[in-house]
C-alpha cells in the first residue's frame, strides 16, 4: 500500500513538474545601451514594454529636444506599458492605451519572436507611429499590440511621442534661450529619437537596424511623410507606410507659431519672455486649455531647420527619402465636412473647382458624400504615390474599403482609422463586432504589410498581385470581397482636385 502511495505521488509530481517549470521559465532578457531589460513571453512572442528611449521631458526639459535616457544598474522590469503622453483621456477611444497620462511618457514597446536563444539572421523591424491628430493617442493601445505581426517574422516597435502643445509649441522666450537648437517640433524630434534608439539597440531584440520600416495612420501617416523629408531622419528607416496621412494643412512658420505661443502663454498668466515661467505652467492647465485642430494651429511647424516645406512640395520636387513607399486611404474617411482650411479653399471658396468636381462625380449628392475624403485623403495619397514613383523608389497605392457586417449601419464606406485592426490583426480591439470574413481579411492585409517591411514589395505567398504604382494609375483595393487591383476610383475627381492645387499657392 505504501509503495502504491509513493508511486502515485511520484506520478503526480511528474505531472506537476513541467507546469511548474513552464511557469518558472527564464523570462526574456535584453541588454541595451542603458542597461538590462527583463520582458515577458506570451503566445510565443517576447515583449518589452515601457522602455525609455529619451530622458523624461519634464521640468527644464519641457519644450527641449529629447535627450538620451540615463542608464540604470541591475535589471529593469519591462513588463508594463508606460504612461500616456499628456492629453485628455477618452476611454472609448481604442487608439489610446490605459492611463495615467504624464509628461514622463517617452517610452516604447518591443514585440519580437526572437530571443537570445533563437539562432538565425536578424529580422526586419516595423516601427509604428500612432495617430490621433497630433493631440491624442498612444503606442500602448491594445489595438497596436504587435504580437500577431511579430509572429510573421518581424520585430515590432510602438512608440509614444509628445502631443498637443507639449509636442508642438513655439515662443520667443524659447527661441532666445537656445536659438541654435531645434525648436517647435518636439513630437517629430521624439519620433526621430525613437528611431535612433532602434538603430542603437534593436539587435538586442533580434532586429536588423539596416531594415527598418516606419508605418503610421492618420497623424502617424502624416508624420511618416514628414520624416521622409527630414534630413536628420535619413538612414534611420529604409521603407515607409503612410495610412490616411492626408495633408492637415497649413503649417505655420516659426514666427507665426511664436505669436500663437505668446497668445497662449498670456491665457496662462505668463506675459514675460521668461522660459522658466513658461515651464512652470502646470501640465494639467495646458491640457485643460484645450488644443486646436492641427489644421488650425499649424502643427508641425515649418521651422526652417528640421522641417522646411510641406509634403506636396517636398515629394513633388523629389526631395523625399528614396525608399520603397506604400500609401493609401480609406473609402469614406469622414461623412461630414472636415474643418481643414485647405478643404474649404478647394471645395467651398472656388466655385469653378466645385462645379468641376460635381460634374466629375455625376451628382451633388455624390460630391457631398465623397468630397471630404477625396480632398483630404485620397488625392493626397495618389499625388504622393505618383511623385514618389516618378522619383524612382518602388511605390504602392491602396484603397481600404472593408466594412464589417457589425459596423454601424450609418457608415456608407470604410471610415477613418478602421484599417488599423486589420493591419495589426487585432480584431479583438475593433470598436464593433467582427466575423470570420474580417479575420481572413486581417490575415491577408497584415501579411501584405509584413511582406513590404521585409522586402519593399508587398507581394508573395499566393496573395493577389499588387501592382507597383505607375502611369497605369492602379491601386490595390481591399474590400469585403478581398483584395483586387484596379484603376484608381474617382480618378477624374482626383485630377480636378490636383489641378486646383497646382493653380493656387498653398495658404500660409
Amino acid at each position: 500500500m505504501r509503495a502504491s502511495l509513493f508511486a502515485g505521488l511520484a506520478a503526480l509530481a511528474a505531472v506537476l513538474m513541467p507546469v511548474k517549470g513552464a511557469q518558472a521559465a527564464d523570462p526574456p532578457m535584453a541588454t541595451i545601451d542603458a542597461g538590462v531589460l527583463q520582458g515577458v513571453t506570451a503566445d510565443g512572442i517576447a515583449s518589452f514594454k515601457g522602455v525609455p528611449y529619451a530622458k523624461p521631458p519634464v521640468g527644464v526639459w519641457r519644450w527641449r529636444p529629447p535627450q538620451r535616457p540615463e542608464g540604470w544598474s541591475g535589471v529593469r522590469p519591462a513588463d508594463a506599458y508606460g504612461a500616456l503622453c499628456m492629453q485628455p483621456i477618452v476611454p472609448q477611444d481604442n487608439g489610446v492605451g490605459p492611463g495615467p497620462a504624464s509628461e514622463d511618457c517617452l517610452t516604447l514597446n518591443v514585440f519580437t519572436p526572437k530571443t537570445a536563444t533563437v539562432a538565425g539572421p536578424p529580422l526586419p523591424v516595423m516601427v509604428w507611429i500612432h495617430g490621433g491628430g497630433l493631440i491624442n493617442g498612444s503606442g500602448t493601445a491594445a489595438l497596436y499590440d504587435g504580437t500577431r505581426l511579430a509572429r510573421q517574422g518581424v520585430v515590432v516597435v510602438t512608440i509614444n511621442y509628445r502631443l498637443g502643445r507639449f509636442g508642438f509649441f513655439a515662443h520667443p522666450a524659447l527661441t532666445a534661450e537656445t536659438p541654435k537648437t531645434y525648436l517647435g517640433n518636439y513630437g517629430l524630434m521624439d519620433q526621430i529619437a525613437a528611431l535612433q534608439w532602434v538603430k542603437r539597440n534593436i539587435t538586442a531584440f533580434g532586429g536588423d537596424p539596416g531594415n527598418v520600416t516606419i508605418f503610421g495612420e492618420s497623424a502617424g501617416g502624416y508624420s511618416v511623410d514628414r520624416l521622409m523629408m527630414i534630413r536628420e531622419a535619413r538612414g534611420l528607416f529604409h521603407k515607409a507606410i503612410s495610412q490616411s496621412g492626408g495633408y492637415i494643412d497649413p503649417n505655420l512658420t516659426l514666427a507665426a507659431a511664436e505669436q500663437q505661443g505668446v497668445a497662449f502663454a498670456k491665457t496662462q498668466g505668463v506675459a514675460s519672455n521668461d522660459p522658466a515661467a513658461l515651464r512652470a505652467i502646470p501640465a494639467a492647465a495646458i491640457v485643460a486649455a484645450g488644443h486646436y485642430e492641427p489644421a488650425d494651429w499649424g502643427a508641425p511647424i515649418l521651422d526652417g531647420r528640421l522641417l522646411t516645406e510641406d509634403a506636396r512640395m517636398g515629394f513633388g520636387r523629389g526631395r523625399a527619402a528614396k525608399v520603397p513607399y506604400l500609401v493609401g486611404s480609406n473609402s469614406l474617411e469622414f461623412q461630414t465636412n472636415p474643418t481643414s482650411p485647405r478643404f474649404k479653399r478647394v471645395v467651398k471658396q472656388d466655385p469653378e473647382t466645385v462645379a468641376a468636381m460635381i460634374a466629375a462625380y455625376g451628382s451633388k449628392e455624390a460630391f457631398d458624400l465623397h468630397a471630404p475624403t477625396d480632398v483630404g485623403f485620397a488625392e493626397p495619397a495618389r499625388t504622393l504615390a505618383r511623385d514618389q514613383a516618378i522619383s524612382g523608389p518602388p511605390t504602392y497605392l491602396y484603397r481600404f474599403a472593408v466594412l464589417s457586417a457589425g459596423a454601424p449601419a450609418a457608415f456608407k464606406g470604410a471610415p477613418h482609422a478602421s484599417d488599423r485592426q486589420y493591419v495589426f490583426d487585432t480584431l479583438s480591439a475593433s470598436p464593433w463586432p467582427t466575423d470570420a470574413r474580417d479575420a481572413a481579411l486581417a490575415k491577408t492585409i497584415s501579411a501584405y504589410w509584413v511582406a513590404f517591411a521585409k522586402t519593399g514589395d508587398p507581394n508573395g505567398e499566393g496573395r493577389p498581385h499588387w501592382p507597383a504604382y505607375d502611369s497605369r494609375d492602379q491601386l490595390m483595393e481591399f474590400s469585403n470581397d478581398g483584395p483586387a487591383a484596379k484603376i484608381t476610383p474617382n480618378a477624374k475627381v482626383l485630377d480636378v482636385i490636383a489641378d486646383s492645387y497646382r493653380q493656387t499657392p498653398a495658404p500660409r
